[in-house]
C-alpha cells in the first residue's frame, strides 16, 4: 500500500487505489478530506490557519496551510488527478480543531479553522457528510482511495471510521 504523508500546509490527492493519504498530529489544524466515489479520487488538506491575510508571504509557498488557499488548491490538484468537475458528487469530511495549547479559547484557532473550512465549502455549495471535530484530543486522519473510508487515531481515545 503506498502512503502519502502529508504535513501542516500541505495537500495532496490520488486516483491510485492502492494509496492512503494520510496526516498526522491535527491538533487545532483541521484536514479536510474529499473523495469522489465514481472517478475514485481522493484528496486531503492540512489546515493550520483560517485565513491567509495572516501569512500573505506563506501563499505561494504552502498554500495548504490556509483555508481559504488551501481548498481551491486542493480542488485543482484532485482534478489533475482525475476529478471530473461533478463537486456534487464529492464526500467531504472535516477532522480536527481541536482545543490544544489554549484551554481559556484565547485564539480558538481550532474553531476558527473549522469555520472557515465550512465558510468556504458553503461558499461552494458544498456540505458536510461528516466531521470529527473540536474536543481537547489530537488525531490522525487517514483515507483510503480505493474505499474512501476515513479512518481517526488517537492516542487518548483509539481508532474509529467518521
Amino acid at each position: 500500500m503506498k502512503e502519502i504523508v502529508l504535513g501542516v500546509g500541505e495537500y495532496g490527492a490520488s486516483h491510485d487505489t492502492g494509496a492512503v493519504i494520510k496526516t498526522y498530529s491535527l491538533g487545532s489544524c483541521v484536514a479536510l478530506i474529499m473523495y469522489d466515489p465514481v472517478t475514485k479520487v481522493g484528496g486531503m488538506v492540512h489546515i493550520a490557519l483560517p485565513e491567509s491575510k495572516i501569512r500573505p508571504d506563506m501563499i505561494q509557498k504552502r498554500p495548504g496551510y490556509f483555508a481559504d488557499t488551501g481548498i481551491p488548491a486542493l480542488f485543482k490538484q484532485m482534478k489533475k488527478e482525475g476529478l471530473n468537475g461533478h463537486a456534487k458528487n464529492l464526500i467531504i469530511k472535516l477532522v480536527g480543531g481541536a482545543k490544544v495549547m489554549d484551554p481559556n479559547s484565547l485564539f480558538d484557532i481550532g474553531k476558527r479553522n473549522i469555520l472557515a473550512t465550512k465558510k468556504l465549502l458553503w461558499k461552494y455549495g458544498l456540505g458536510l457528510q461528516a466531521e470529527d471535530v473540536g474536543g481537547s484530543l489530537p488525531r490522525t486522519a487517514a483515507i483510503e482511495i480505493n474505499t474512501g473510508k476515513v479512518m481517526i487515531s488517537s492516542a487518548g481515545r483509539g481508532n474509529w471510521e467518521v
